[in-house]
């Protein structure tokens, strides 16, 4: 192999090797982290899922029920503040603070929430409309 081809290898190998941490981040700039809502609602499903996991929940507006998808941290992260992957069941009552989509859609940053036994559960997030990974806009 000559001496182009080489670096030619190498070169490639770099690009991906440092592609890849940057590749399987994401940023949390869809979210309105200015914006606190509070939603109470019965836990749909608790997704417990690398990258991110899910609480599926469902909350009644009126004389109609809206679905909403509450993005959380990592299963790895949430294990080290406490969580498990049963931390939440179907069918439970909790109200639940996040930061909300940017477009309106249902959906959100998990901030934290409160079980109806009192528990509380915590995203380490800040809570004071301090973004997190965002420029300020």
């Amino acid at each position: 192999m000559n001496r182009r081809a080489v670096l030619a290898v190498f070169g490639a190998g770099l690009v991906a090797a440092l592609s890849g941490p940057a590749a399987s981040h994401h940023s949390f700039a869809m979210f309105n982290q200015r914006e606190i809502m509070t939603l109470e609602g019965t836990v749909v499903q608790f997704q417990w899922t690398n990258p991110h996991a899910f609480i599926e929940l469902e909350v009644r507006q009126g004389n109609a029920t809206r679905r909403w998808s509450i993005e959380l941290n990592s299963p790895n992260n949430l294990t080290r503040q406490g969580w498990r992957r049963n931390s939440l069941r179907p069918g439970e009552r909790i109200s639940l603070r996040m930061n909300p989509l940017r477009d309106g859609a249902s959906g959100g940053l998990f901030l934290d929430l409160r079980k109806a036994d009192g528990t509380v559960l915590d995203s380490g997030l800040p809570k004071n409309g301090q973004p997190v990974n965002v420029p300020n806009f």
